[in-house]
């Protein structure tokens, strides 16, 4: 993971813990098929496509509100078990 590429994405998204949390899921994605939403004419690990998304602005996410948190463990009666956030693309 590049270096210079972690600074960027921090400015981005501040909390390391969400971050790490981010990052992760899209690596996950683009490792089952998902196209990369950023060009580079060197061949990147998927980590570093997740950051690059990231800084450029690719992809966003969304932290679930309390409220729906609640409204989740209400409806199913079941412990939410993922909770990371989800990741959506920009149009450019």
């Amino acid at each position: 993971m590049r270096d210079d590429y972690l600074r960027s994405a921090l400015k981005i998204i501040g909390d390391p813990n969400i971050l790490i949390v981010v990052v992760s899921t899209r690596v996950k994605q683009l490792r089952r098929g998902h196209r990369p939403l950023v060009e580079s004419l060197e061949k990147l690990p998927a980590e570093d496509i997740a950051l690059r998304e990231i800084f450029e602005g690719k992809i966003t996410y969304e932290l679930a509100s309390a409220e729906q948190l609640a409204e989740l463990t209400r409806s199913t009666h079941q412990p939410v078990r993922n909770s990371a956030p989800r990741l959506a693309a920009q149009s450019a």
